[in-house]
C-alpha cells in the first residue's frame, strides 16, 4: 500500500469502537472526496465568494464562476478545512453547511448519507479528530495526480472490502488489467487519435469508481507531468453505475478532471439504459461474474419483446444465474454505427461466455449473433490471479464493427496467460500483474495478427457446429425392424445418440449453408462404418456456437518413460531404507 494510502487508512483507526471495520468506508471515502475537492478549490475560493455575493441568479453565477475559474464546480460557503477545524464547537453544523454550499452537480455526499455520519462522529467525539487528520493531507492535483487518486480509492476500497468479507471485484478492476484493455481498444485507431482536433467518446456501463474511464484519459490525454498519446485531443467520458458509493467516487473524480458531471449517471444499466439512443467510439466494461439478473429481468424481457432485434439484446438471453452476456450484447449495440465511423469495445469476462450452453441455448445464440455479424475481433486470455477477489481464468473480448480488411471474417485468439510479473506482495487473491513489458508483448501479438505459439487466427465459422440426432431402428425379439404405418423404421430411443458436427468438418470452411452436405459426409465417414443402419433425424438438428479457447493452445506433453520413473522411485526407496537403518541402529 502507498504511503498516502497508509496515512488515510490510519485515520480510520480513530473510528474504532464507534464504527465496525466494514463501516469505515462510510466516513473515510466521503472525507477523502471532500478533502480532494477542498484542495482543488483552494486557489479560486476568494474569487468564487466575490462572484457569488454579487450574482444571486444561479444560472448566471454558474457561467461567471466557470469563466473565472475554469472549474465545473464551486462552493459558496465561507468554510474550508482550515476554518472548519478552527471552530471545534460549531464543527458539525459548519461542516454540514460547507457540504450544502457546493454547486448542484456535486450530489455525491447524499449517496453516502454523510449528514448521518457527521452527526454520529460528533456525538461520539470523533468528528474533530477526523477532520484535523484530513486537514493535514494535501490532495491538490499538483501533488496527487488523478491517476494517483484513482489508485488511492482502489487501495481504500480493497481494504474496506477485506474488512467486510465483500468482493472488491464488484467495485474496481486492477489498473494493470485496465491498461491492457485500453491498449488493445485503441490499437486499431492510434494514427487517427494523433491527428489534430480529434474528438472521441468513451463509455463504461459498469463504471464503478471510474478506473477504466480514468485510464482511457490517461492513455490519450495524459497529464502535464506525463503527456499521453495526444494531449490536444478531446475525450468525453460517460459512465453508469448502480452502486451509490462507487457512483459518488466516480462522479467526483470526473468533476475534478473537468469532465461533464452529467455524463456520470446512477442506475441499473440492464434494466434502465440512461444513455438510450447514444452510441460511442469506445466502450469498456468489467461486469460482475456469476451474478444473477433477476432484478432486471422484467424490464430486460419487456425490451426484447418490444424491440426484438433492435433491442440491446438481439442475440437472446442467458440463464438468469449469470448476466455477463447481457453486458456483452449491450456493449456490442452501444458501439458507434458503421455509417458514423464505427466503434470498438473491450470487456473482461470469465470463461463461461466462451462455451456454456448447448446448441440453440441462450448463450450459444448470443455467440451465434456476435460471430455471424462478425463483431468479435480478438479474445485475450489473461493470467490467473490477476484480480483481487478471484484467481479464476479471465478473458478480454475485443469487439469491432469496422474491422480492418485483413481481419474481416476472422477472430484472433491470444494466449496471454504466461505474460505476467510476479508481485512482491499479494493483494488479496492478486499475486500477478501485467507489467508494461508484458502489455507490449501482448499488444505486439495483436498487431502482428499472425499464427504463433501464443496467437491463433480462425474464420468465424470455425466455432459453429450442428448438433445432429443419430437414430437406430427399433427391432423386435427376432431382430426384425419395427416400422410405422408409412413403412419407415421406428427409432429406438435407448440407442439414440447426438453428435456435434463442426461447420468446418473435413477441413473445408463451407459455413452454415453447407449443412446437408457436411452432415452427410460426417455420417458416412464417422457413423455408418460402425452402425450401418443409422440415420440422422433432420428435424432435430440444431445450430450451435462455442469457442473452446483452451483447446486451441493445448500442447501435448508425452509422459516420462517408465524406466525413468522406476529409477526415481528406487532412489527414493533407497533413501527411506537408509533412514530406517539409522533409526534402528
Amino acid at each position: 500500500m502507498s504511503n498516502l494510502g497508509n496515512f488515510v487508512w490510519s485515520i480510520a483507526d480513530q473510528l474504532r469502537g464507534v464504527y465496525k471495520p466494514h463501516q469505515y468506508g462510510d466516513v473515510i471515502l466521503p472525507m477523502t472526496i471532500l478533502r480532494r475537492l477542498d484542495c482543488v478549490l483552494a486557489a479560486t475560493r476568494d474569487k468564487v465568494w466575490e462572484i457569488a455575493a454579487a450574482e444571486p441568479r444561479e444560472e448566471l453565477r454558474n457561467v461567471k464562476i466557470r469563466r473565472a475559474t475554469g472549474l465545473n464546480f464551486y462552493n459558496t460557503s465561507p468554510w474550508d478545512f482550515g476554518r472548519l477545524t478552527g471552530d471545534p464547537d460549531g464543527l458539525a453544523a459548519n461542516l454540514t453547511d460547507y457540504i450544502a454550499g457546493f454547486s448542484k452537480n456535486i450530489d455525491v455526499f447524499d449517496r453516502f448519507r454523510f449528514e448521518n455520519q457527521i452527526a454520529m462522529m460528533a456525538e461520539k467525539n470523533r468528528l474533530l479528530i477526523v477532520a484535523q487528520a484530513f486537514s493535514e493531507v494535501n490532495l491538490h492535483p499538483k501533488l496527487v495526480s488523478n491517476a494517483e487518486m484513482g489508485d488511492l480509492f482502489e487501495e481504500l476500497i480493497r481494504k474496506f472490502a477485506e474488512a467486510s468479507n465483500e468482493t472488491a471485484g464488484e467495485h474496481f478492476t486492477p489498473r494493470d488489467a485496465i491498461r491492457l484493455m485500453v491498449d488493445l481498444l485503441f490499437a486499431e485507431d492510434n494514427d487517427a487519435l494523433q491527428s489534430t482536433q480529434v474528438i472521441r467518446t468513451v463509455y463504461d456501463p459498469t463504471a464503478g469508481t471510474g478506473g477504466m474511464l480514468s485510464v482511457a484519459e490517461e492513455y490519450l490525454i495524459g497529464s502535464p507531468e506525463k503527456p499521453g498519446l495526444n494531449p490536444d485531443a478531446r475525450l468525453r467520458l460517460y459512465g453508469q453505475e448502480i452502486n451509490d458509493q462507487s457512483y459518488a467516487i466516480c462522479k467526483s473524480d470526473m468533476i475534478v478532471k473537468g469532465q461533464d458531471a452529467t455524463n456520470i449517471r446512477l442506475g441499473d444499466t440492464l434494466s434502465d439504459d440512461l444513455f438510450a439512443g447514444t452510441t460511442f467510439d469506445y466502450c469498456l466494461s468489467n461486469p460482475p461474474y456469476g451474478v444473477d439478473w433477476k432484478a432486471s429481468q422484467p424490464k430486460v424481457k419487456a425490451e426484447v419483446q418490444r424491440d426484438g432485434e433492435r433491442s440491446r439484446f438481439p442475440g437472446g438471453l442467458p440463464p438468469i444465474s449469470d448476466g455477463q452476456m447481457l453486458f456483452l450484447q449491450h456493449l456490442a449495440t452501444k458501439m458507434r454505427p458503421v455509417h458514423e465511423g464505427g466503434g470498438r469495445a473491450a470487456i473482461v469476462l470469465n470463461g463461461s461466455p466462451l462455451f456454456t450452453g448447448g446448441a440453440e441455448s441462450g448463450p450459444s445464440q448470443i455467440r451465434r449473433w456476435l460471430l455471424e455479424h462478425d463483431l468479435v475481433d480478438a479474445i485475450v486470455a489473461l493470467p490467473t490471479n490477476m484480480f483481487y477477489n478471484t484467481g479464476i481464468a479471465t478473458y478480454v473480448w475485443i469487439l469491432d464493427n469496422t474491422k480492418h480488411a485483413d481481419r474481416i471474417g476472422k477472430i484472433q485468439l491470444i494466449d496471454g496467460t504466461s505474460f505476467f510479473t510476479k508481485m512482491r506482495r499479494n493483494l488479496g487473491a492478486k499475486n500477478r500483474e501485467v507489467s508494461a513489458q508484458d502489455r507490449a508483448t501482448i499488444l505486439k501479438l495483436y498487431d502482428d495478427f499472425a499464427e504463433t505459439e501464443h496467437s491463433r487466427i480462425f474464420t468465424t465459422d470455425t466455432f459453429g457446429y450442428w448438433t445432429v440426432t443419430v437414430e437406430r431402428p427399433l427391432v423386435d425379439e427376432s431382430g426384425k425392424v419395427i416400422r410405422d404405418r408409412k413403412g419407415s423404421a421406428k427409432p429406438d430411443t435407448k440407442h439414440r445418440d447426438t453428435e456435434n458436427v463442426p461447420f468446418t468438418y473435413g477441413g473445408n470452411s463451407r459455413g452454415a449453408d453447407a449443412r446437408d452436405a457436411v452432415v452427410k459426409e460426417y455420417l458416412e465417414a464417422e457413423v455408418l462404418p460402425h452402425v450401418p443402419d443409422a440415420w440422422v433425424d433432420e428435424s432435430k438438428t440444431k445450430t450451435g456456437y462455442e469457442i473452446p479457447f483452451t483447446r486451441q493452445f493445448y500442447r501435448y506433453v508425452p509422459p516420462r518413460p517408465l524406466e525413468e520413473i522406476d529409477a526415481d522411485l528406487n532412489k527414493i526407496i533407497g533413501e527411506i531404507m537408509a533412514l530406517l537403518r539409522e533409526v534402528e541402529s
